[in-house]
């Protein structure tokens, strides 16, 4: 969701674009204007592919194995628009948990009432508001039963409250439960799939749910006084561990804080974060002193520290609903998207993140050792390692940039490396990273490459010779790989596609502003979409292979959104026949526009989400 303010990096660091544009200069791609997509980019990005190979024992089967990765009929562009979803005619699709769904029986559920809204104590019992990243844990690797775990994201005041600013800390505290996660419990009863009311396994963990701190910021001056210590916000994408836990990933986390009394001047360290004496207008520090960031008492205050207690990834176990939430502060504080994990070089956790604001970084975490080693001893491999910001180079080459004490060029900036990962872009704007073009959701496919989705950056005013991204209106999604399996400081890279060169009259590919990403075992990549779609469409959903290259690569629409939402959030069964996705602030929770998930009647409140994908002949989801 694109609440960005505008860049607050105000590093002289060369920017990708720069890069970008020297990169494609040396190689005199410059015949006819510049087609930045996979093999007509630079020369390596095929043997980047070849790595991998083509698909073989974990590629396709059956008769996609003959008939290739992708088969299915594509959305036309002439009905991806209006109030309704429209979905492939070889899939079929169900709503699910929308907005409000209570979680146990007694508790009403919210369905779209433009009179009544939740209260806060229902709304901490229900499905929350801006659903977005999620991931599906099942039960004994079943394929109809399982736990989904699933980040809201954001939810305004006219959309949650019927107003457009809270008049008392009741209204706070509806719109806080409103956000965080959800973990629910869901089951598939021949085609339909249902929510299990009254689960021991549901959970709702909001703006007001304790929490702990983890890693070298634990037990800081930074986030002192830790004991009352809640809350967890704009929960954005997400990640998972292979011990089978969830990663919610906290973003536009500097929005929610306001100046309630004036005069409030900002530091340094909180300019470069973004706060702002109005935030985004949700005006919760009017009636909370947790959110004003003029609060009285200053450093004696109870809530000194509070903006320092978010913008981490946050561990959640879903089968363990007494758990407390740890954020894992070595994973280092910035507006995190997402974290794609994978396992390293000698069984070591990597994390590569997105930073998703205009002109901020890409990032990598290490673990010091062995995941399984680590547990063993009652360590997490997400509280020791070691984390790292991108530099692109011209030449296609890359560096991971140590974000530590141990690095000469950004040591003498902090006093200890808990100020370090608090202040994790300062670290890599004084390291010299790159600069990217809002990074989002990170994903890795089967031959290691790790693609990130760049949504765009209408803030570039400057255009230089051979540069067809100034601005860059509809983004593009990059592609790297590491040396040394995921754990090494070097890496190779190159465009994978440009969104703009989907966008020839009467392409049915077109899609802009990519931003969610998934990519299968099979090599097929998910893009979904936020922002200004062209030729009328709504935001959707495309699925594309990983293995095609050039400008002409076949990308197929596989789900077209409502007016006015946003396509987030993927999920698979294990079996891949089943995929949850997730439409986000439908209308922008204007009735006039959609009531979905209800047909259009003008009136009902639309809900935010989710939708199960099956493909009717029960094949695996993207072929």
């Amino acid at each position: 969701m694109d609440h960005d303010e505008g860049s607050s990096n105000p590093s002289s660091n060369r920017t990708f674009q720069e890069v970008l544009t020297g990169y494609a200069s040396r190689r005199q791609v410059m015949k006819g204007g510049l087609t930045l997509a996979a093999g007509t980019f630079f020369g390596s990005s095929l043997a980047m592919a070849a790595r991998g190979g083509k698909p073989g024992p974990n590629g396709p089967v059956g008769q996609d194995r003959k008939n290739g990765l992708i088969n299915f009929t594509p959305v036309p562009v002439a009905e991806g628009t209006g109030p309704m979803p429209t979905i492939s005619a070889d899939y079929d699709y169900q709503v699910l948990i929308p907005w409000g769904t209570s979680l146990k029986n007694g508790v009403p559920d919210y369905v779209g009432d433009p009179d009544t809204r939740p209260t806060a104590s229902e709304q901490a019992q229900q499905v929350g508001i801006g659903h977005d990243g999620m991931w599906f844990f099942p039960f004994r690797s079943s394929n109809t039963r399982g736990l989904l775990a699933l980040n809201h994201e954001y939810g305004g005041n006219s959309h949650v409250l019927g107003k457009s600013a809270p008049g008392d800390i009741e209204d706070v505290k509806t719109s806080q439960h409103a956000h965080g996660i959800s973990v629910v419990e869901i089951r598939k009863s021949g085609d339909k799939w249902d929510l299990v009311k009254n689960s021991e396994y549901n959970r709702r963990v909001h703006g007001n749910t304790p929490v702990t701190f983890s890693g070298p910021v634990a037990n800081s001056p930074l986030i002192y006084p830790e004991n009352n210590a809640k809350g967890t916000l704009n929960n954005c994408a997400s990640g998972y561990t292979p011990w089978g836990t969830y990663l919610t990933c906290e973003e536009n986390f500097n929005g929610y804080f306001n100046d309630a009394t004036g005069g409030w001047i900002p530091t340094d360290e909180q300019e470069r974060y973004g706060f702002r004496s109005t935030g985004f207008g949700y005006g919760w520090g009017n009636f909370d002193e947790r959110f004003n960031l003029g609060r009285e008492g200053g450093d004696e205050s109870a809530y000194h520290n509070e903006e320092n207690r978010f913008g981490w990834v946050v561990e959640v176990d879903p089968f363990d609903p007494d758990a407390t939430p740890v954020k894992r502060t070595a994973l280092g504080r910035f507006k995190h998207e997402g974290v794609a994990i994978v396992e390293g070089r000698g069984g070591r956790i990597v994390g590569y993140m997105g930073d998703d604001e205009r002109f901020d970084y890409i990032y990598k975490f290490v673990s010091e050792s062995n995941w399984k080693s680590m547990r063993a001893q009652g360590m997490s491999p997400l509280d020791h390692g070691t984390l790292y910001a991108a530099k692109f180079n011209e030449d296609g080459s890359g560096e991971w940039l140590e974000l530590s004490m141990n690095n000469p060029a950004v040591a003498p900036h902090f006093s200890s490396e808990a100020e370090l990962l608090t202040y994790a872009r300062i670290a890599a704007d004084k390291a010299g990273a790159t600069p990217m073009d809002r990074p989002e959701w990170t994903t890795v496919a089967p031959n290691g490459d790790v693609y990130c989705a760049l949504t765009n950056n209408s803030q570039r005013t400057e255009a230089s010779p051979g540069n067809p991204l100034v601005p860059n209106a509809d983004g593009h999604i990059i592609r790297w790989h590491d040396s040394n399996q995921h754990t090494g400081l070097s890496f190779t890279w190159d465009i994978f596609i440009i969104a703009k060169d989907t966008h020839d009259e009467g392409d049915e590919r077109t899609f802009s502003d990519p931003d969610g990403l998934w990519i299968d075992p099979d090599g097929r990549i998910f893009i979904q979409t936020d922002g200004g779609q062209k030729k009328g469409l709504n935001n959707q959903m495309v699925v594309a292979s990983t293995y095609d290259s050039g400008p002409d690569m076949d990308v197929r629409r596989m789900f077209s959104g409502v007016t006015g939402d946003e396509i987030t959030g993927i999920a698979i069964t294990p079996d891949r026949r089943t995929m949850f996705i997730n439409t986000q602030h439908p209308g922008n929770g204007s009735p006039t526009l959609t009531n979905f998930p209800v047909e259009f009647d003008g009136k009902t409140i639309p809900r935010d989400c989710t939708i199960v994908i099956t493909r009717k002949d029960g094949g695996i989801i993207g072929s």
